[in-house]
């Protein structure tokens, strides 16, 4: 009963592929070539604080001039989940068309103007643009101290002057380089009126590379021979940790394990031979059912889907998908791809769930499909409420959150419930090597570092340990500018973390089998999944001493949106934990004859 929801899903996927996969190569050069004197479209995007970057602004939300009506740019979902809000610049840039100091527009700042451009000066505002696609960046003014400690005593400039060098291959443009003149600028430190002319040069000079390696350049600073050692060091440490824990577990299954089998296999054994390994003493409990049975089915089922989600994700960056500056590309995967793979956690939450002898699967189905996607909804809706407060580009559209709510309601949703009809329907068996007895045994008292808190601690390291070099770089480029690029490092990552997540959860199931203590259910997912709070904890080192992001806003954007990542973690790596525990306790007892 699987070739349903396969049937529905592969097509889709597929599709998805194909899009994000090969649409954007092809649209890429198709529409980029042009004639001396034809305008290249120049977009302003976004304005706000360089150390806040989830708090930006509309570029026209600040007082400057524009010489014609400023016409807003259709956007795709992804470009406004990304908070994208492109509108005509008043600079006009043809092609070959070469200026000097121009006139882009005049305008008389009132003294709220200067008082709001002062502001945003001393919070280091930045704005970027897009010409043909390529992005360019540039603050907006200085503060010049000159020594001076205090701030009503310093002097607030705004550059006026905006110098652009482009750089063209034949038809195509190549590079474009954006740069503020310092010998232009506007004296902002009193409240008074100021007349400012906003002006532009413009200088083009030809090159040799070709427009398919255009985007290299914002690759190169990831690539840096200086980064690539820090990276490789990192693949280094956790390759080191992933051997040495494979060493651990091998001494221990093919030794003490062993040990036990030929143990076990002698008839004659005495019963404290039994004693001393206390795994096998608990053969009758080991698989009895847990509590709360379908929301372990739940978040098994949540936690493959989100397991399916990075796999296709990690597919995409490979194949060059996520190249720099492609704007919206990775947030329309995401939504996307998460929607057509519902059907995963469907099918895994049912399937589960009736191998436990549950018989309310709806309620089941409902709990799989909010299990991940109820938190997240809360928390978007408290930070959108808080963007649209802050009136930033962060806020999204109703007519956006209503393309989001049809995805969910007519593709995520009907492929849950199919995937859910097709577990049901399967009517697997659990198969238990082992039957169990009616009244469970009684768990021995056990020691404090045993218990379920400081397993979790030490299931957690291991894992952390083996990313939190590389996890410097991904923060740095999610919750700042720097750009990362090198996903095939990241997908080596991503392939030891899965590793070492599932040999320390099975090397701590067997500890707590041996201490005959049989309630490894939930342990075995919460020592999976205990690597989501060390990133959590990560994200307070990272804040507080990484970064210089400040404000309400920009705080409760990253530690609002880190948590729902950090609980995906978890819920990942659980289901990841739990499948290697469950694969390892039937191996090891159905290797010894239970009575």
């Amino acid at each position: 009963m699987e070739k349903p929801a396969s049937r529905v899903l592969l097509p889709s996927l597929l599709l998805v592929l194909f899009i994000y996969g090969v649409a954007p190569v092809i649209s890429d050069g198709s529409d980029h070539r042009y004639k001396v004197g034809d305008d290249v479209p120049l977009y302003a995007n976004k304005v706000g604080p360089f150390h806040n970057p989830s708090e930006t602004y509309r570029y026209f939300d600040l007082p400057f001039c524009s010489s014609a009506p400023v016409k807003e740019k259709k956007e795709a979902l992804g470009e406004v989940l990304n908070g994208d809000r492109l509108v005509s610049a008043p600079y006009k840039l043809e092609f070959l068309g070469e200026k000097n100091s121009e006139v882009a527009c005049r305008k008389r700042l009132s003294r709220e103007d200067v008082a709001k451009f002062r502001d945003v000066i001393t919070k280091d505002y930045y704005f970027q643009m897009y010409y043909d696609d390529l992005p360019i960046w540039g603050f907006l003014g200085k503060v010049v101290k000159d020594g001076k400690s205090d701030p009503s005593e310093y002097k607030y400039y705004l550059f006026n002057h905006l110098q652009f060098e482009i750089f063209y291959n034949k038809d195509r443009v190549i590079e474009i380089i954006v740069r503020t003149d310092q010998n232009f600028l506007v004296d902002l430190t009193e409240d008074k009126e100021v007349e400012v002319d906003f002006t532009y040069t413009v200088r083009w000079k030809e090159t040799e590379i070709p427009f398919e390696k255009r985007m290299e350049k914002y690759s190169l600073a990831s690539s840096m021979p200086h980064h690539l050692e820090i990276h490789w060091f990192s693949i280094i440490n956790s390759c080191v940790t992933v051997l040495l824990l494979t060493g651990f577990l091998a001494t221990i299954l093919m030794r003490v394990l062993k040990n036990d089998f030929v143990k076990y296999a002698h008839d004659e054994e005495a019963a404290d031979d039994q004693e001393e390994t206390g795994w096998k003493l608990i053969h009758a409990d080991v698989f009895r059912f847990p509590k709360h049975k379908s929301l372990l089915a739940a978040a098994l089922g949540s936690g493959t889907q989100l397991f399916t989600l990075a796999v296709f994700i990690f597919m995409l960056a490979l194949v060059g998908v996520f190249y720099p500056y492609n704007r919206g590309a990775l947030f329309t995967a995401l939504v996307v791809i998460y929607a057509l793979t519902s059907g995963i956690a469907g099918y895994t939450a049912a399937s589960f769930y009736c191998q436990l002898e549950g018989t309310n699967w709806v309620r089941n189905l409902m709990l799989t499909g909010s299990l991940f996607c109820g938190p997240l909804l809360l928390t978007f809706s408290f930070l959108n409420t808080v963007a649209i407060a802050y009136q930033a580009t962060a806020a999204l559209p109703f007519g956006t959150i209503v393309v989001i709510f049809l995805i969910w309601a007519l593709v995520t949703s009907p492929l849950l419930i199919l995937g859910g009809i097709a577990g049901k329907n399967r009517k697997p068996e659990f198969q238990a090597p082992c039957r169990t007895t009616k009244y469970p045994r009684e768990i021995p008292p056990l020691r404090w570092y045993r218990r379920t808190l400081p397993q979790m601690a030490m299931a957690g390291f291991l894992p952390f340990s083996a990313i939190y070099i590389e996890l410097y770089y991904i923060f740095a480029s999610v919750w700042g500018h720097r750009i990362y690029t090198i996903y095939s490092i990241l997908s080596i990552v991503f392939l030891i973390l899965v590793i070492v997540t599932a040999f320390i959860t099975v090397a701590l199931t067997y500890f707590q089998l041996a201490s005959e203590d049989h309630e490894w259910w939930w342990r075995s997912l919460l020592c999976g999944g205990s690597t989501g709070l060390f990133i959590y904890a990560y994200c307070l080192y990272y804040y507080y001493a990484r970064s210089d992001m400040t404000g309400f806003m920009q705080t409760s954007f990253f530690f609002g949106y880190m948590a729902c990542i950090c609980y995906g973690f978890f819920l990942m790596l659980g289901a990841i934990g739990f499948r290697a525990s469950l694969f390892f306790v039937r191996h090891i007892y159905r290797s010894i004859k239970c009575e």
